[in-house]
């Protein structure tokens, strides 16, 4: 994509940009962070209606794309919503499986250990499901 010659927010971004990368660098265990995900929302030149970019190729299989992270105590889970859905989405957790209903479709995700479904929960917010699940072990009685 290419940039607005002489647009306001050019360097706005840029300096985000760099501002996110020098956080990352000197995060402890830096070279383990990732960037789940983004979202870039601006206003089309002459209609002013907000615009989604997205990278990359379109994925029509019809799936839900999604990524896994674990730390030491939790499973977390970041799904991209279709943006056709008629009903609102759904994570079902279990203790050892988390199914993301969206319309017709239902994604199945196993988890690689046990987690404590009361300390569990997602949210959905702009296309995207966060679920944070606390794993099972990390759970320590007082």
């Amino acid at each position: 994509m290419q940039n607005n010659p002489g647009g306001p927010y050019d360097e706005v971004f840029n300096n985000l940009a760099k501002i996110v990368e020098d956080i990352i660098n000197t995060m402890p265990d830096s070279q383990h962070a990732r960037i789940i995900g983004y979202t870039i929302i601006t206003r089309q030149a002459g209609s002013g209606d907000p615009v989604v970019f997205n990278g990359g190729m379109p994925d029509d299989s019809g799936e839900v794309p999604y990524e896994v992270v674990e730390t030491d105590e939790a499973i977390f889970i970041t799904a991209e919503l279709p943006p056709d859905l008629k009903n609102s989405p759904v994570a079902e957790i279990e203790e050892d499986v988390v199914r993301i209903v969206a319309d017709d479709r239902v994604l199945t995700i196993p988890l690689p250990l046990p987690i404590d479904r009361i300390h569990s929960y997602y949210r959905v917010h702009r296309g995207l499901m966060d679920i944070s699940l606390k794993k099972a072990a990390a759970i320590r009685p007082l």
